[in-house]
């Protein structure tokens, strides 16, 4: 149930969702940010939890550094949730979130016809999010295909794009999803919203304690 009482939209779409979690967490200390603790659960474990809702078809994470932690974690979360969760080991990920990025997309196997792509370490994303990030694509623009949500100046994830954007990048080698949406503004939809959510992120200690978060 949406904030509003009423039921998400997003089972209407055929979803998939690619979770990025393949981080060293270098500012942290060398830690797996999707396992940092909010209120007694991983970030993960939100992250899943907010996804149930809107029922995707296929939800591949992508890992790296901290692999054995984090597929620890997965094999819990597959317990616990109704998600088709697989993963995907990605062998460079000092070559940085973009060699995910590629990766994760390249991985994707379902007849899916819209794709959220998230990051592992924002722990105000929930359901709400997600849900007001499909309804933004469900009602888009004609000719739009990107759904980028922007606080103020400040680009914002989860991003959305539809099958037929991710077919276009990956036709050309080597690309992902920033520089292809830089390339072609006129297909991005910007959705623009005051809610900090899409923007709080976990970078450094500070962030922990500001987000009351804890360390496993």
């Amino acid at each position: 149930m949406t904030s509003l009482g009423k039921q998400p939209s997003s089972p209407h779409l055929r979803l998939a969702v690619l979770l990025l979690a393949a981080g060293e967490g270098s500012r942290l200390g060398s830690i797996p940010k999707a396992l940092l603790q909010k209120e007694g659960k991983s970030l993960l474990s939100h992250f899943c939890h907010s996804l149930e809702a809107s029922s995707p078809m296929e939800f591949l994470v992508v890992t790296g550094f901290h692999e054995e932690a984090i597929e620890a974690e997965l094999k819990q979360r597959r317990q616990d949730h109704d998600l088709p969760i697989q993963s995907v080991l990605n062998p460079h990920p000092k070559l940085g979130q973009s060699s995910s990025v590629r990766l994760g997309l390249e991985n994707l196997k379902s007849d899916y016809e819209v794709l959220l792509v998230a990051l592992c370490d924002q722990p105000l994303v929930g359901s709400n999010e997600i849900d007001a990030l499909l309804r933004q694509f469900e009602q888009r623009d004609q000719h739009k295909e990107v759904i980028l949500p922007m606080v103020g100046q400040q680009r914002g994830n989860p991003v959305v794009f539809s099958r037929k954007v991710i077919r276009d990048i990956l036709a050309i080698p080597e690309m992902v999803c920033r520089p292809f949406m830089d390339q072609n503004p006129e297909l991005v939809q910007i959705f623009a919203t005051d809610n900090q959510a899409y923007i709080a992120d976990v970078d450094t200690d500070a962030d922990i304690s500001k987000f009351d978060l804890q360390r496993t």
